[in-house]
């Protein structure tokens, strides 16, 4: 599933520079798509993550690294978008074509 950013959020920022897919973007801020086309923010008020680019961290690290460093434990799975390990791999190839993913990969799932 994709990480949500929840209401809880105090904009302190500590999360965005830490996604290694650039899915997190403050509130108000257009994000970026794949392509390169920009598209409405999902929030107008607080930091969020855009699920299609969100892996979870999957294929770089064994936790995702917003909530690692989220003071107030505000990003948390979204129960709404369940997607199991191998959904968030094949997004990790789709975003990261050129990364060299480790075999196991490193995966929330592997803890």
């Amino acid at each position: 599933m994709a990480t949500i950013i929840t209401e809880e959020c105090i904009n302190c920022g500590a999360c965005e520079p830490e996604c290694p897919n650039t899915a997190i973007y403050e509130g108000g801020v257009q994000w970026e798509g794949n392509d390169g086309a920009l598209h409405d923010a999902l929030s107008e008020d607080l930091y969020y993550i855009v699920p299609e680019k969100c892996t979870e961290c999957v294929g770089f690290f064994d936790q995702e690294q917003c909530a690692a460093v989220c003071p107030v434990d505000c990003c948390i799975p979204d129960p709404d978008i369940p997607e199991t390990e191998e959904v968030l791999l094949e997004r990790v190839k789709v975003l990261h074509p050129d990364a060299e993913i480790p075999d196991p990969p490193p995966s929330r799932f592997r803890t």
